[in-house]
């Protein structure tokens, strides 16, 4: 069943089961991208398996194990995505997987449908680049934990980015619905958001780059997932005294796993100001355990 709306809040894409959100492509109504938030109660497990799909094992909150087809990958987690960066586990198409945590926790599960089947691997903290993009009040922090070029995968491009509060992120807009080689790829994307603080909100945007095309202006909370099969998506607006995280997730159809966009016409100029101003002092909110690159 396909959901009937971009805006998902928090809760209500739960599978009544351990995941607190699962959006594949069924309910999504597209080809290829997946979400899952996995809640974990202290000691406890859950098994799957990938099925058609190449899989992150990203820790939102505390640390598990991630066994694949009988192989242990221990990983450390954090406190909270606010806290650092994390390690992960990368688990490939037909894979029988086992999630253990003795402590309890919240781990993403970003997925792509795929066709080739990679090893399964683990993926440091110490290698995740840590990129202060953007100046002023377009100041962000993006984790390229498995950006294209980064992290091997076979379709999944995934990504994490953080914002003050009162910046905007995700600007100029920009858009990646068509292929234009060298300009532009054909990617469906996920956004997830945690924010930080009591009743914490923000915003975000996306424009119809096409007549009947994807629209919204949402009030997103943590918990809360926006889906964009096309558009030009952005700003995501962090409210003042709130810092916004959210994680990209995104796959496409194209031969080349590349992340190719193009900034909206009306706004691309912003870049333009960008050498002029200070990035914000409180970026970063933290490196990666090897140092940013």
């Amino acid at each position: 069943m396909s959901l009937a709306t971009h805006h998902i809040p928090a809760g209500s894409a739960a599978d009544g089961g351990p995941y607190t959100l699962d959006i594949g492509p069924e309910q999504a109504g597209w080809g290829y991208s997946a979400l899952r938030v996995l809640a974990l109660t202290p000691g406890s497990t859950h098994t799957f398996t990938s099925g058609d799909s190449e899989w992150i094992v990203l820790p939102l909150a505390g640390g598990c194990t991630v066994t694949v087809d009988g192989r242990p990958l221990a990983l450390a987690g954090r406190k909270n995505v606010f806290a650092g960066v994390t390690d992960f586990a990368y688990v490939p198409r037909d894979a029988h997987v086992t999630l253990s945590s003795p402590t309890g926790g919240r781990f993403a599960l970003t997925g792509a449908r795929c066709e080739r089947r990679l090893p399964a691997r683990y993926g440091p903290a110490s290698g995740v680049p840590v990129e202060l993009r953007g100046t002023g009040h377009c100041s962000r922090q993006v984790n390229n934990f498995a950006a294209a070029g980064v992290f091997d995968c076979d379709r999944l491009i995934a990504v994490e980015v953080l914002t003050p509060g009162g910046n905007w992120s995700s600007y100029p807009p920009h858009k990646h619905d068509e292929h234009r080689p060298g300009e532009e790829s054909e990617l469906e994307e996920i956004y997830y958001f945690e924010i930080s603080g009591d009743s914490g909100l923000g915003y975000q945007r996306v424009s119809p780059s096409r007549t009947g095309g994807t629209d919204v202006l949402a009030e997103v909370r943590s918990g809360d997932a926006v889906l964009i099969p096309d558009g030009w998506h952005g700003p995501s607006v962090a409210a003042p005294g709130h810092d916004m995280y959210y994680l990209n997730v995104m796959a496409g159809p194209g031969a080349e796993r590349e992340w190719l966009i193009r900034d909206h016409p009306d706004h691309a100029w912003i870049r333009t100001t960008w050498p002029e101003q200070p990035a914000d002092p409180r970026l970063p909110f933290y490196a990666a355990p090897g140092g940013d690159r």
